[in-house]
């Protein structure tokens, strides 16, 4: 099985691997959404007693919050050194309910198919070669009834300003090259792709950052972030 990777994008998040759990470092935005993305995680899917995947799960933020909520969840990234720091963390906070594996989504697929409640794939579509493949493995790995949730960024002029000038270049909230425009998903595709899958849409947010406080909040507005959950017919 051919991998669905980009090696530049393996290289960029392990070369700040170390940095991962610094809330004032460039992973920042991520330890500030991690509240939000979670809360409505929870309210839709009750993580408590689910046993959850979690793809591209990077240093871990997601998975450990999700285990904190009584989950048991598998962390799943192709990045050696974050999968490094995730496990290292994990053990320093005495969370046991969590495991890391370093494999693809499409192997964990053909190995495990419908094996979890409840399947994430945050942050992440947008920086693989084939996110449709992404998304047909959730499909895969998700039992009847469960739940698929995504997040991703929108493809328009608006999320070119603020993602990518905004974020990396005026506000320096990213190191630049952290996003590639082209590689930006417009919710009518990621539909498509998960109802090609099986996956029905049940719900999208948005979410928005609020540069003047400093903080982001989930909204109707999906222009820029938007997250998207699914559900697996039963």
């Amino acid at each position: 099985m051919q991998a669905n990777v980009d090696a530049q994008e393996l290289a960029k998040f392990s070369e700040q691997a170390h940095r991962w759990w610094d809330p004032e470092s460039e992973f920042r935005p991520l330890h500030q959404i991690n509240p939000l993305r979670l809360d409505w995680i929870d309210e839709i899917a009750n993580l408590r007693g689910k046993t959850v995947l979690d793809i591209g799960c990077g240093g871990g933020i997601l998975s450990e919050s999700m285990a904190r909520r009584a989950a048991q969840v598998t962390g799943i990234d192709l990045a050696t050194k974050p999968l490094g720091v995730a496990r290292l963390h994990a053990l320093e906070a005495g969370v046991s309910n969590l495991e890391y594996r370093e494999i693809a989504a499409e192997a964990l697929a053909a190995e495990r198919p419908a094996a979890y409640d409840v399947v994430t794939c945050m942050e992440m579509l947008e920086h693989v070669p084939t996110p449709a493949s992404i998304v047909q493995a959730c499909s895969r790995l998700v039992r009847p009834g469960g739940w698929v949730f995504f997040s991703t960024l929108n493809r328009n002029a608006k999320a070119f300003a603020l993602a990518i000038v905004g974020a990396e270049y005026l506000l320096r909230m990213l190191p630049r090259g952290t996003h590639e425009y082209a590689r930006f998903i417009r919710p009518s595709e990621l539909a498509r792709w998960a109802r090609d899958q099986g996956l029905v849409v049940q719900s999208s947010r948005g979410m928005e950052y609020n540069p003047l406080a400093q903080r982001y909040r989930l909204s109707s507005d999906t222009g820029v972030n938007y997250l998207v959950a699914c559900r697996k017919p039963g």
